[in-house]
């Protein structure tokens, strides 16, 4: 799977080594993003996980990717993550698919057609090459998709899909091509002052920076070290079956679910459970339910899809109070990269070059500053896919 990356990529690079040492905490897409960027430019970077490459969240993502995003600076990251993925993939690295996005609210549902329409209003002001379109075009353009109860829906053309197993096994092998280290199956405790981490076998091993991007595993390990984080995992449900549908994907705002194509056929999902979930003991299971009330709000949308469900599972996103993630310095020498409300594989890209840099003395991204909490707010868990502020 080892492609050249550097060469569809952009070239700051320094010879290998020549860098601080780093540990990255966590093998999941921001993780392995991280430590390519940094090995490629001179870090000695070492990734550690207590699972396998991509064994947590990220393996268990949908891998929808899209820019329709209203608010900066989360606009300008998923414009570059796009251009990354697209960048990033070819026939020896992993397939991104280009597919058109359209997200909608139905009639009677005026809370999320307004939202929609103000979002879109913001889109435009930032630039995003998104837009509004009525129902009869949306019949004309995807007519395998119901449009006559649609109140307002939007379309992007600056989306698509990918596998994200197979994105972050490649940015993990690149990595290492880069003279990054992969110690999977080595879990790992965090220390502070002077930042360590410290393999169960005992061997300490002081580092210039951590970097912690363990996904919903993140606040466990940073509370262990005595620095608290305002995140909540949170568990979330998808399934895939039997369809003959090559696009657009779709998020439907009213029934709360989205589908994207899957090489199986169509991946589809519902939303958030809104608690905290237990990242060590959660059902990874779907629930018994699920795949019949799912499929339901898929024939809606889809009213030729004959359900033939092949799967169906659970994973993990992260919430935050603010629903933007933590991504930045905590303290000296100590990094995080978690809540990310369920994008944090289609931010990957661009998150994972941003903390990098963050790591060699760039600047970082101050709206996802992490300190901006104090880590022991009460806050509710939402969803990261809904397009009101509630």
């Amino acid at each position: 799977m080892t492609g050249d990356l550097t060469a569809r990529d952009d070239p700051v690079r320094s010879d290998r080594g020549d860098g601080p040492e780093i540990a990255v905490v966590g093998a999941g897409a921001v993780g392995v993003t991280a430590a390519y960027d940094l090995a490629r430019r001179g870090a000695d970077v070492t990734v550690y996980d207590s699972g396998a490459v991509a064994s947590g969240s990220s393996g268990r993502a949908a891998g929808v990717c899209y820019d329709a995003v209203a608010t900066e600076p989360a606009a300008t990251l998923a414009r570059e993550a796009i251009e990354r993925f697209r960048a990033l993939s070819g026939p020896e690295t992993f397939a991104f698919h280009p597919c058109p996005y359209v997200w909608l609210a139905r009639e009677g549902d005026a809370e999320h057609a307004d939202a929609i329409a103000s979002g879109l209003d913001r889109m435009a002001d930032h630039g995003v090459p998104a837009g509004r379109i009525e129902p009869s075009a949306l019949a004309g353009r995807f007519p395998a998709l119901r449009a006559d109860d649609v109140a307002v829906a939007g379309v992007t053309e600056g989306a698509g899909y990918a596998d994200p197993g197979a994105y972050t096994a490649c940015l993990a092998e690149n990595a290492v091509a880069e003279g990054a280290t992969l110690a999977t199956h080595t879990p790992v405790t965090v220390e502070t002052d002077p930042p360590r981490v410290v393999p169960q076998d005992g061997s300490s091993r002081a580092v210039g920076g951590v970097l912690v991007a363990a996904g919903a595993h993140s606040k466990r390990l940073l509370a262990a070290a005595g620095v608290p984080i305002a995140m909540k995992p949170y568990r979330v449900q998808a399934l895939v079956t039997a369809a003959d549908v090559t696009e657009p994907m779709w998020y439907d705002a009213t029934a709360g679910c989205y589908a994207r194509p899957h090489p199986d056929g169509l991946l589809a999902g519902n939303g958030t459970e809104a608690v905290e979930a237990d990242p060590d003991t959660y059902d990874r299971d779907a629930n018994p339910e699920f795949a019949a009330s799912l499929t339901d709000r898929l024939v809606h949308r889809l009213p030729d899809l004959q359900p033939d469900v092949q799967r169906a599972w659970a994973g993990l996103c992260t919430a935050t109070p603010d629903r933007e993630p933590l991504v930045g310095r905590l303290r000296e020498g100590l990094y995080v990269a978690t809540g990310f409300q369920g994008q944090g594989f289609m931010r990957a890209p661009a998150t994972g070059r941003r903390i990098a840099e963050q790591l060699l003395g760039g600047s970082g991204i101050d709206a996802f500053d992490p300190t901006r909490f104090s880590g022991d707010e009460s806050f509710r868990v939402r969803e990261g896919m809904s397009v009101t502020d509630e």
